[in-house]
């Protein structure tokens, strides 16, 4: 006897992507209208749109890693640089 054993209701994930795709489409129709109204008031910024874009990346780069220094060394031991086990 087969018995279909998925992790959840297919329906409720249909309805978590549908929600997401309405939420979506709602803040797309928000920014809209927002960048439509303000296009004033931002025209005199938007010279400067690539800088600030180029400046975001090592500033996301620095606070999603919370900084350098640990790159590589999971896992590892700081005194000997053996691997540490659980249990030991």
């Amino acid at each position: 006897m087969s018995h279909d054993q998925r992790g959840g209701n297919g329906n409720g994930d249909r309805m978590k992507s549908r929600a997401k795709w309405v939420f979506i489409g709602f803040a797309l129709i928000a920014a809209y209208f927002l960048i439509l109204e303000h296009k004033a008031h931002l025209s005199g910024y938007l010279q400067y749109w690539p800088f600030l874009l180029l400046l975001a990346c090592p500033l996301l780069h620095l606070f999603m890693h919370g900084g350098h220094g640990d790159h590589g060394e999971h896992g590892r031991d700081r005194t000997n640089g053996s691997k540490s086990k659980k249990g030991e």
